[in-house]
């Protein structure tokens, strides 16, 4: 081994596992953005948020945290996890995350209805305006 190779190879070494560190953290903030957006759909469609949270634990990064906010204009998950590699316990953990957004389906439990949205009995809506002559009588 020459002089060379001995001072370049902890240099190789180091930058490997510096990729290899940022492939994992990546690969997390991908499991994030998976399971926020998989969070997001259940949520629309109307899943209990304890069913949502279960969920989206399942698909997250171990230790994640969930956030689900569900109002009538839309449906938030939140997904935050801090990972660090696992052969270098004493660098500092990166802090991933991400959240995904969804409109609730309309005539969904749980989901509160949004201020002026129609109802969704299915009956017609009385205008007030006169109609038409000829209109739904059937007359000529």
């Amino acid at each position: 081994m020459t002089a060379e190779t001995a001072v370049v190879l902890p240099a190789v070494v180091v930058v490997l596992a510096a990729a290899l560190w940022a492939v994992a953290a990546v690969g997390a903030q991908l499991q994030c953005v998976d399971a926020a957006r998989a969070g997001a759909r259940a949520a629309a469609r109307g899943e209990p948020a304890e069913r949502v949270r279960a969920d989206v634990l399942a698909l997250a990064p171990a230790g994640a945290s969930v956030r689900v906010d569900v109002t009538a204009e839309a449906v938030r998950v939140e997904v935050a996890a801090r990972v660090r590699p696992r052969w270098g316990s004493t660098l500092p953990a990166v802090e991933v995350g991400a959240s995904a957004v969804a409109a609730p389906e309309p005539g969904v439990p749980g989901v509160p209805e949004a201020p002026g949205a129609p109802e969704a009995s299915g009956a017609p809506e009385a205008s007030g305006a006169p109609e038409a002559p000829g209109g739904s009588e059937g007359e000529p």
